[in-house]
């Protein structure tokens, strides 16, 4: 309840300086959709929500290289693992190789030393018949002896000969993923400026706006009052309502301020239920709903996967907007054309 009560206060300071909020998170988030665009709103309007639907574009774009820097990462530690096994491997397969040639030299030469006792000469130089016996089980051991050592050099000289295949390719996919890791990290730098630049440009065209525009965008709206269905959909809808008033900032993931896919994917967090932090990645998460079959807590993926909402009914959303503007619950259709329907739990 404490925490509940000082929402509300921050709540209307927030408001007051959405423009002067901080600068963007150091974790990217996705894309924002543009509150509706009257046939008579003002240039500055249009411009605003023109600057924001561009910033949610980049957003979108930094946030997607951000995964691609996460999933590399996780390539060239197991391609680093791969290498460092295989190289082990090798040094063992080394070791393995120069002891059994020990031994195969060892034996070789000894088996030439006493290759002149076959079995005649054994016969002849035999003082009893047990000596004749024991001269010929030597000769028979010396040469299993024999035939195992070369079959263990084999088998070592083979395993030295996998395992340097095997470290050259670990050696060339650990590069590749390196090369890859460098590369992504420019992109991540160029979209992070990119989408840095954008956002003071709309934060710029805010302070545009009459106050009467402002006024309209940084409202609330009435919280609905609804029955949210029980199971793990029910808990993500009250979480996601419990944030309507709270502002929107690129990269937020709460407590207290929202990105669209960092709202819903927070709120099905607090269900137990983990889907993708991007709205693009959201809109593969679940199954897919038609339009009739929208409940609450399906989750709305507008303008071609760039947002996010969360469906309260059959024909409202609530939804983290676009800078200036607050969480709120608006017509399903409102944040712009439907890309996917989805349905995370239930």
């Amino acid at each position: 309840m404490a925490s509940q009560r000082l929402k509300r206060g921050l709540r209307g300071a927030m408001a007051a300086t959405a423009v002067a909020a901080a600068a963007v998170g150091a974790l990217p988030v996705p894309a924002v959709a543009q509150p509706n665009t009257p046939a008579n709103a003002s240039e500055a309007l249009k411009k605003y929500n023109e600057l924001a639907e561009q910033a949610t574009k980049l957003n979108e774009e930094l946030l997607r290289a951000e995964e691609n820097r996460a999933a590399n990462q996780g390539k060239l530690d197991e391609a680093n693992a791969a290498l460092a096994q295989a190289t082990q491997a090798g040094d063992q397969a080394k070791v393995d190789e120069e002891n059994f040639r020990v031994q195969v030299d060892k034996l070789t030469e000894a088996s030439f030393e006493g290759a002149r006792f076959n079995q005649l000469s054994a016969l002849l130089v035999s003082d009893s018949q047990q000596d004749f016996l024991n001269r010929m089980s030597a000769l028979g051991v010396l040469a299993s002896d024999n035939e195992e050592a070369l079959d263990r050099l084999a088998g070592a000289v083979d395993a030295a000969e996998d395992a340097r295949q095997k470290a050259a390719a670990a050696q060339g996919a650990a590069q590749a993923a390196t090369d890859e890791a460098v590369r992504i990290a420019e992109e991540v730098k160029k979209r992070k400026g990119e989408l840095d630049g954008q956002v003071a440009e709309v934060r710029t065209q805010l302070n545009r706006l009459t106050a009467q525009e402002r006024t309209v965008l940084s409202n609330p709206g009435e919280k609905p009052n609804v029955a949210v269905p029980a199971g793990a959909a029910g808990q993500a809808l009250q979480f996601a309502l419990d944030q309507i008033g709270d502002m929107y900032q690129y990269g937020a993931t709460g407590p207290n301020v929202w990105d669209c896919s960092g709202l819903t994917s927070k709120a099905y967090a607090a269900a137990g239920v983990a889907i993708p932090r991007t709205s693009g990645g959201q809109a593969g998460a679940g199954r897919s709903v038609s339009r009739g079959e929208v409940t609450a807590g399906d989750l709305i993926i507008y303008n071609g996967g760039m947002h996010v909402g969360m469906a309260v009914d059959n024909g409202r959303v609530v939804h983290a907007s676009t800078d200036g503007v607050p969480v709120k619950v608006v017509s399903l259709e409102a944040p712009g054309s439907i890309y996917a329907m989805r349905r995370i739990a239930g």
